[in-house]
């Protein structure tokens, strides 16, 4: 029972984890990768479809991606979605192909870009805890139900800490090497 319930929690811990490292793709560094677009969507004939989904995201130097779309009359289509995100790209088109020059992140787009790292790794930790207090919680109903006694429920509430702690731990790890990717000229 105890071990169903850590092991719970510690499936929702690593998926607030993994989510972490999504939301940390998205923010953008100095370098081209194309995961900075993995949020975009395009208009693809009437239903919102994810860019690469459409076209074909590569990178062609440090600072520029490519995007080549599947089918020609995408490219408006691409370059207006690219437009209206919150990224602050601006596509170059020649023919078929959009050019992504990545621009050069300023001291202050930096700093943005860190408190935004900073704001996804506290609703990430806040996540973890989340799940703490949902097993803590079920742990306290066995005892209620007279399932456990009161030394398994204090062992388990230690273990259940342990993991947390552990995952708060991987959050801030994270966490810092995005702030030194970010702040690295």
């Amino acid at each position: 029972m105890i071990e169903d319930i850590k092991q719970e929690a510690r499936e929702q811990m690593q998926k607030s984890l993994d989510a972490l490292a999504v939301n940390f793709n998205k923010i953008r560094t100095g370098r081209a990768h194309p995961s900075i677009l993995d949020g975009i969507k395009v208009d693809y004939y009437g239903s919102d479809t994810p860019l690469a989904q459409v076209a074909n995201i590569t990178v062609l130097d440090a600072r520029t991606l490519s995007i080549s779309p599947w089918e020609k009359q995408m490219t408006p289509q691409i370059e207006k979605a690219i437009l209206k995100s919150d990224l602050g790209l601006n596509p170059a088109t020649t023919g078929d192909l959009i050019r992504l020059p990545m621009p050069m992140l300023t001291e202050e787009t930096r700093k943005n870009y860190t408190k935004q790292a900073r704001a996804e790794a506290e609703s990430a930790k806040i996540s973890v805890r989340n799940a703490r207090r949902d097993a803590l919680g079920h742990v306290k109903d066995l005892l209620k139900e007279k399932e456990i006694g009161e030394d398994d429920e204090r062992r388990a509430q230690d273990e259940i800490q342990k993991i947390t702690n552990k995952y708060v731990a991987d959050i801030d790890t994270a966490l810092g090497e995005k702030e030194e990717d970010l702040l690295k000229i």
